[in-house]
């Protein structure tokens, strides 16, 4: 019996979902995360096994996605332990979920909204060059659900996430497209924190300068305009940075 076995509870394997291998992938992960294993070894494949009620195969198979997530590293008679922040991979939509549902962190909203501001902004200005048709008609629907949201027809938060997407894939940048996952994954977090502390939802009219620069052609206006509300959102985030996590 190692010191970890009272930090997950005995899980019978229906409670995991229909996926046993990703039921257990999000349990372990979480827990990893939320730091259940700070000051304890991390069970054996057997020992997981039997606390969740599945068998060695699908252990086997979460650890090793886990790994992949750099979150664990399983070596030769070391065992499988826990890897540092440092090592995980934070553009992981599953990692970037887990810390996200943590204790709401000041730091880590504000970090991402660093990376935002690094990207989008050029992603916009790359759009307004670049940006087909179909990509404006994209844009113009995200803006359309912003619009229709703010009289209760559309989800606010999907609505946002909606714009935002459509202007990284227009920006025909493969690099910044991938990023989609992330950027709505963080998104989802980031909106409900700048949300609740403005009372109320994004600035619609800012998100129309963004598509009219885009539909103008004016990289320079797209760029200033999308800088503009991630700017907003910073220092949103900034002036309640005192409080700390």
């Amino acid at each position: 019996m190692t010191g970890s076995s009272h930090l997950i509870v005995d899980e019978p394997a229906a409670q995991l979902g229909r996926n046993l291998t990703y039921g257990l992938l999000d349990n372990i992960g979480r827990a990893i995360v939320t730091g259940q294993f700070e000051k304890a070894v991390f069970p054996t494949e057997a020992e997981l096994a039997k606390q969740h009620g599945v068998s060695r195969s699908v252990t086997r198979e979460a650890v090793k996605m886990l790994t992949a997530k750099g979150l664990l590293s399983a070596r030769p008679r070391q065992g499988t332990t826990v890897q540092p922040t440092s090592s995980w991979n934070l553009f992981d939509t599953d990692v970037l979920r887990w810390m996200l549902e943590r204790k709401l962190s000041i730091d880590l909203l504000r970090q991402f909204n660093e990376l935002r501001v690094a990207v989008e902004p050029e992603g916009a200005a790359l759009a307004a060059t670049v940006a087909a048709e179909e990509d404006l008609a994209r844009i113009d629907a995200g803006l359309e659900r912003m619009q229709a949201a703010e009289h209760g027809l559309d989800d606010p938060l999907e609505a946002d996430i909606a714009f935002h997407v459509a202007v990284l894939r227009a920006s025909k940048n493969p690099f910044y497209i991938q990023l989609r996952d992330v950027v709505s994954t963080a998104l989802r977090t980031s909106i409900r924190f700048t949300n609740r502390i403005k009372g109320r939802t994004a600035d619609v009219a800012e998100h129309a300068k963004v598509r009219d620069a885009i539909a103008a052609r004016d990289p320079d206006a797209a760029r200033i305009a999308m800088r503009r509300i991630i700017g907003d959102v910073l220092g949103l985030i900034e002036d309640r940075q005192p409080a700390g996590d």
